[in-house]
């Protein structure tokens, strides 16, 4: 048997359920998305733009999920990032798995369960009730962009930590010793040996995020309360209460080409930084 042949029969598996799961899928929701609404709801085939034509209707809902994905994803770097650091570097080894445990304790309960906990927390009961205790009226927070912006980073956090704290795990702590004896100061060695060696884990947790967070409903739907839409909600209300599945295939191939297009440029500005820095392996 050739090592060709070989590397097809490895391959093949694999191959079989991503044709399987993700391209026959796509294609189906590509075909569906050139056809038009039934009457009783469904698709009717045919072959028309109609419904990508329609697209600037859903306009709300791209702009807040292109809005609060990348705003999500940004923030929860810059709350990962120090605890990530904090893990791999500062944290006393007999401590160390037990603080990563309690990182990925709230994944052990439902987002749905964790979800309603901001609703309460952000609700008229909650930290506005406070805030109307020391002396600050008026402040809603529930059903607002930050409720959303809260409930995202908040659920989507343990997932920016971990390919971060690998990265820094790994570093070759005998690199920030070597720096320091040079006499650069701290700040130094964290901006010229720390920060550039754990950029493949800042791209790799940025990227799961934000692609993550683009076909997000859940919590835009119970912290937004109807009134901070993400596209992923307006595919639910497309497909399952008005049953306008041809629009709402235009509406998911349209998601689909923004993330992309967004996913492309991510990739080559990672492949440029790693081209300038021949030290760093960006993925």
């Amino acid at each position: 048997m050739s090592i060709r042949t070989r590397n097809w029969l490895l391959l093949a598996p694999a191959g079989t359920l991503f044709l399987a799961l993700l391209i026959v899928p796509l294609t189906v929701v590509l075909v569906f998305s050139f056809g038009e609404r039934a009457p009783a709801g469904g698709v009717v085939p045919a072959f028309t733009l109609e419904q990508y034509a329609n697209l600037p209707a859903r306009w709300t809902a791209f702009k807040n999920t292109l809005t609060l994905a990348p705003i999500g994803t940004l923030a929860a770097l810059l709350i990962a990032y120090p605890l990530a650091y904090f893990l791999a570097v500062r944290a006393d080894p007999k401590w160390k798995t037990i603080l990563l445990v309690l990182v990925i304790v709230p994944f052990w309960t439902s987002i749905l369960i964790r979800s309603y906990a901001w609703i309460f927390l952000l609700g008229g009961r909650g930290l506005p009730a406070l805030l109307e205790w020391i002396g600050i009226d008026g402040v809603r927070l529930i059903n607002t962009p930050f409720a959303v912006l809260v409930g995202i980073i908040y659920g989507y956090l343990p997932l920016m930590v971990f390919p971060i704290y690998v990265s820094l795990d790994r570093l070759d702590k005998r690199l920030l010793e070597a720096s320091s004896d040079l006499g650069a100061p701290p700040w130094r060695t964290f901006l010229q040996v720390t920060l550039p060696l754990s950029v493949p884990g800042i791209a790799t947790g940025c990227m799961l995020v934000f692609i993550l967070l683009m076909g997000e409903f859940l919590i835009p739907a119970m912290l937004g309360g109807g009134k901070v839409f993400f596209v992923g909600n307006a595919l639910v209300d497309l497909f399952l209460q008005s049953r306008n599945w041809a629009y709402g295939s235009a509406v998911a191939v349209a998601l689909v080409v923004i993330m992309l297009i967004t996913v492309t440029i991510y990739m080559r500005l990672l492949n440029r930084l790693g081209a300038r820095r021949d030290d760093v392996a960006i993925m």
